[in-house]
């Protein structure tokens, strides 16, 4: 299983909002095991498919504390969320920037897994999070746009420069 590359803000195919899956076969199974490798790799808990530049709607995660509970939700919507709460959220494509944002704190999703089974769940705290973290993402939403404009600009002058480094060493 291939690493992926992982895309960083502000590359504008973050920006493209990714379409239904028509047809879960196996080129989504080997995508869905691409992605789990890549967010192993990075050391992540969660990855949207539009993070590696495949715009289709498809998210893996595992919230887990020893990685081993992995989660797949393909064309996910949530259809009922409650209260709202304030967490420290980063992101794979905005490496080593992490800011306060404001989401519901319980979500009803509904997805298919990767082998076109329709499931419901119920999330709270660091799932529910990640739900709706990575579904923002298949929407062409980052964390970084729940922030300020200068914040916002802060992080992107941060990661240019840190690029920019990347290539002259």
């Amino acid at each position: 299983m291939p690493v992926l590359n992982v895309l960083t803000f502000p590359d504008e195919r973050l920006r493209t909002k990714a379409q239904p899956v028509t047809n879960i076969d196996d080129s989504i199974r080997v995508l869905v095991a691409d992605m789990f490798a890549t967010m192993q790799a990075e050391s992540g808990v969660g990855l949207a498919a539009t993070q590696v530049d495949v715009h289709q709607q498809v998210i893996v995660m595992d919230v887990s504390d020893k990685q081993d509970a992995p989660m797949v939700f393909i064309n996910p919507k949530i259809v009922e969320q409650r209260g709202t709460k304030i967490n420290e959220e980063g992101c794979l494509s905005v490496p080593n920037n992490y800011a306060k944002v404001e989401r519901a704190e319980w979500v009803k999703v509904t997805a298919h897994n990767e082998h076109g089974t329709e499931f419901t769940l119920e999330a709270e705290g660091l799932l529910a999070v990640c739900i709706q973290h990575e579904m923002d993402h298949l929407q062409g939403k980052l964390f970084v746009d729940y922030l300020s404009g200068l914040k916002r600009q802060r992080i992107m002058k941060k990661l240019e420069k840190e690029a920019r480094l990347a290539t002259k060493a």
